[in-house]
Parts: C-alpha cells; sequence; structure tokens
C-alpha cells in the first residue's frame, strides 16, 4: 500500500515534528514504544486516532526512506 505523505511536518503541528498525517501525533512516539518494548496494540490503545493501518504505513515509509538512503 502506498500512500505518499503518512508522516508529515508542517510547521503549524506541533513546531514541524513529524506527526501522522491527520492527527498531532509524532511518529517518534511509535518509535519510543517500540524501543521500550511495548507492542503496536499498546500504543495503538493509547493514540486511538492512528489507526492500524496508519502506524503500519508508517513504519513501511520510514524502512523505505532509510534504505534509499544507503544506497
Amino acid at each position: 500500500m502506498e500512500m505518499p505523505g503518512i508522516i508529515i511536518k508542517d510547521p503549524d503541528i506541533l513546531d514541524g515534528e513529524p506527526v501522522f498525517r491527520g492527527t498531532r501525533v509524532p511518529f517518534k512516539i511509535l518509535i519510543e514504544y517500540l524501543e521500550g518494548g511495548d507492542t503496536l496494540d499498546q500504543f495503538l490503545e493509547q493514540h486511538p486516532s492512528v489507526s492500524r493501518e496508519l502506524a503500519i504505513a508508517a513504519i513501511e515509509e520510514a524502512r523505505l526512506s532509510l534504505v534509499s538512503q544507503l544506497k
């Protein structure tokens, strides 16, 4: 599923912090949950404005961005 702009930066939303499109939830919060050993379900329970599909698409978008920078 390719949906450009899953993670967006807008200077008018949290001073340009990367957030999930359509929310004010910073993407880094998901990463912090996962790094801390929490599950995706735990993140989604605490951030109901982020759908499972959006979270998975954001992780995939971040992965693709990282891989493209390594080439």
